[in-house]
């Protein structure tokens, strides 16, 4: 499989967010998939700085606004991740963006 790289070229720990638009909100349905180099099953997730009981599913869904991270054996933890439940939010693709893209805006309430 494809495994992000940091700048140093080592493999990292990513948080996966679907659908793909930031700031996530907790009425979007975000799904998280922890994307890391370790075993499946092992991953350890940790909520608002403590570990949290979703532990060794790779992937789920938020029910609970707050931030997020995970930790993957082999490659460590993810960046953290705060899924809002504010009720109004602008929000823009998760991707790169390069000068002269077109940028698709999507305002909730």
């Amino acid at each position: 499989g494809w495994c992000p790289l940091s700048p140093t070229g080592a493999q990292t720990t990513q948080l996966l967010v679907e659908p793909p638009w930031t700031p996530p909100v907790l009425w979007d349905r975000v799904t998280l998939t922890c994307q890391g180099s370790g075993t499946a099953g092992a991953t350890t997730w940790y909520k608002d700085g403590q570990r949290w009981g979703q532990q060794r599913l790779d992937r789920f869904t938020v029910t609970e606004s707050g931030t997020y991270r995970c930790d993957s054996p082999g490659t460590g933890r993810s960046p953290l991740l705060t899924v809002l439940d504010d009720p109004l939010v602008l929000q823009v693709p998760t991707r790169a963006l390069l000068e002269g893209d077109t940028l698709t805006l999507r305002c909730r309430c």
